[in-house]
């Protein structure tokens, strides 16, 4: 099997439903819900805006304004089909997400 890695469709704004402690639990995107495969490892991080090229202003007490949170997961929209690799991005003070890229699973895990 080749991997690839596929930009996302047109637009790349996602629905994501999350635990209480904001691990995704499930993804729509592209008309399908995607869920979290349970049984592989999630990987969190977090970058940083480069806010000076930006030139966005806040006032003070505006909360963080530079942290971009990650999430990468391992995805299906149903049992029978292979796990995919979705990377989700949220930008610092936005309630949205972003799908960053998909790629076959094997890729992702080096497998």
């Amino acid at each position: 099997m080749t991997s690839t890695i596929e930009a996302p469709t047109q637009t790349n704004d996602v629905q994501v439903r999350t635990d209480p402690a904001g691990k995704p639990l499930a993804i729509r995107h592209d008309g399908r819900i995607w869920l979290v495969d349970p049984d592989t490892e999630s990987q969190h991080w977090f970058g940083r805006d480069a806010w000076w090229d930006t030139r966005r202003t806040a006032a003070v007490g505006s909360g963080d304004l530079v942290s971009i949170e990650f999430w990468r997961v391992q995805v299906r929209p149903d049992a029978r089909s292979a796990l995919r690799t979705f990377t989700l991005r949220r930008e610092p003070l936005s309630t949205q997400w972003l799908l960053e890229n998909i790629s076959d699973a094997d890729e992702s895990t080096g497998n």
